[in-house]
């Protein structure tokens, strides 16, 4: 009737009865046109952004060193330091050490050299890729046997972690208890336990083939190998210098060295064995 579109629902208020735009949308292009503009003119803005970057810079600070001495990231990634030809040699001297004659780590300037160079030092990568290799061909002789669920799974993972961990808190502490002044770190003592790996997924994987036989004879010789490793390892890291020399061990203290040496070494077949019999029918 008034001429306006018969399909509008609202009448527009945008617009002034003399076609000019309403005041607020007039206004804005001017004041509200360069907002960022005005904000870094202005000398309080640009010291507020100077103070939070400096605030922002010493949380980093303080965040990384406070990160660096519960998780060493600098340690860790000599850990982490390995090639093809290492892990190869490493694998091989984990399956049969018998052959190897000297088990000292070499030193450049009172610092060991990184795993790369020398097959002697440990690393953190075998036991890491061994720890989920083990989790995957758990999962692989569960599945063969339709007992396969992500809650067994799971609990196969953690049941591993936590016995991990409850290993390298009874060494650490048998070590207070003796006394021993050693070089022997915490991150040693998971890598060496975490070496065990290997023998478990060679066994359970000869089980999966061979069947249990296969799984016995394999794994007892990955067990017998896996000790005689240890404690031609651990024997430099815990006995005295007379004994890492050959000499003829005299002494309570020493004696209680060569008692845990030999400890450690045997837990690792119990530990195999706990965590891979039930995978192999």
């Amino acid at each position: 009737m008034d001429g306006t579109d018969p399909s509008q629902l609202f009448d527009d208020t945008s617009v002034a009865p003399g076609g000019q735009p309403t005041g607020f949308q007039g206004q804005g292009v001017g004041t509200m046109g360069h907002p960022g503009r005005t904000l870094l003119s202005d000398p309080m803005s640009n010291l507020a952004m100077a103070y939070g970057s400096s605030l922002a810079s010493q949380g980093k600070d303080l965040v990384d060193k406070n990160l660096d001495r519960f998780l060493p990231i600098s340690k860790l990634k000599y850990y982490f330091a390995v090639d093809t030809v290492y892990v190869g040699k490493k694998l091989g001297l984990l399956v049969f050490p018998y052959m190897h004659q000297n088990w000292e780590v070499s030193y450049q300037q009172d610092t060991p050299v990184a795993p790369r160079f020398d097959i002697n030092a440990p690393d953190l990568y075998i036991p890491a890729m061994g720890f989920i290799t083990y989790i995957l061909v758990a999962g692989l002789a569960l599945g063969t046997q339709n007992r396969f669920t992500p809650e067994i799974l799971g609990m196969q993972a953690s049941s591993a972690l936590v016995w991990l961990i409850m290993e390298v808190l009874v060494v650490l502490l048998s070590l207070y208890l003796v006394t021993v002044n050693t070089d022997l770190t915490t991150i040693d003592l998971v890598a060496f336990s975490g070496y065990k790996y290997v023998g478990m997924i060679v066994g359970v994987v000869a089980g999966l083939l061979f069947g249990r036989m296969g799984y016995y004879l394999t794994l007892l010789w990955c067990c017998i190998s896996i000790f005689v490793f240890m404690i031609r390892t651990l024997r430099l890291k815990l006995l005295s210098e007379a004994a890492a020399q050959g000499v003829l061990v005299h002494g309570a203290r020493n004696q209680l060295r060569m008692y845990l040496t030999m400890s450690i070494a045997a837990a690792q077949p119990i530990f195999m064995y706990w965590l891979t019999y039930h995978l192999v029918r």
